[in-house]
């Protein structure tokens, strides 16, 4: 296994902590891809993807449709993602993807919890060379795939890692080969179950148990702020 599985293993993605905001972050980001590439997810491969990521987290129908007629409304908020680098306590690397109507608030909020929790908020770029971009995809695993011949397969489309995870299938890319893959996948009609972009990092830094739990204080204040989409870290 390569270090996307190992990094997944580690990080045991946290989920958010409650449907509200859950449904509310994938609310702006369906409205933003709506908005960018028109309402018709036939015709709009990110929304397309983006509403089966919405039906995975059971987020209702209407919902789903209320946002991306929000993105036609005349008073509709223009969303812009925005990324914001620092470190936490005991020089963990932390960088937070945003969705906002608002750069001055949103910026102002990221810096008083770095304060607050005794980090530093740095500036964009950074920490490029410690994080590396990737996709992925979840699919759901049928008994006729092998999954050795799907990784030889997917190479050509700049597949990296393949691997089974419980009933489905993990598929590691980097950044780039998003569009690709997709398109494969759906014209010989695997099941994409859910799609992430990921930043990977390159080298961990292990913590003790009193120092996991300082850095964890501040991350925790990060995610619960509605602007927040993502946010990654080197902690082994």
């Amino acid at each position: 296994m390569g270090r996307a599985f190992e990094y997944r293993k580690a990080r045991k993605f946290k989920r958010w902590g409650n449907m509200a905001r859950v449904f509310t972050r994938l609310g702006k980001e369906i409205t933003m891809a709506a908005k960018a590439g028109g309402g018709d997810s036939e015709t709009n491969p990110r929304l397309r993807l983006l509403i089966q990521n919405a039906r995975s987290e059971n987020m209702p129908k209407e919902n789903v449709e209320r946002a991306i007629k929000r993105a036609f409304e005349k008073d509709t908020s223009d969303y812009k993602e925005l990324v914001y680098e620092g470190y936490a306590p005991h020089g963990i690397a932390l960088v937070i993807e945003t969705a906002t109507d608002n750069h001055q608030r949103t910026v102002a909020n990221i810096r008083s919890y770095f304060n607050k929790f005794g980090g530093s908020l740095g500036t964009q770029g950074m920490l490029d060379f410690m994080f590396e971009r990737k996709c992925s995809f979840k699919i759901h695993a049928r008994p006729d795939i092998n999954i050795e011949e799907l990784e030889l397969e997917l190479i050509d489309y700049g597949v990296e890692e393949v691997f089974a995870e419980e009933n489905e299938i993990m598929i590691y890319a980097d950044f780039q080969s998003f569009g690709p893959i997709q398109k494969y996948l759906e014209e010989n009609h695997f099941e994409i179950k859910t799609f992430q972009f990921e930043r990977i990092p390159t080298d961990v830094k292990e913590l003790t148990e009193e120092q996991r739990a300082e850095v964890e204080k501040l991350i925790e204040k990060i995610e619960e702020d509605d602007d927040v989409t993502n946010l990654f870290h080197n902690i082994k």
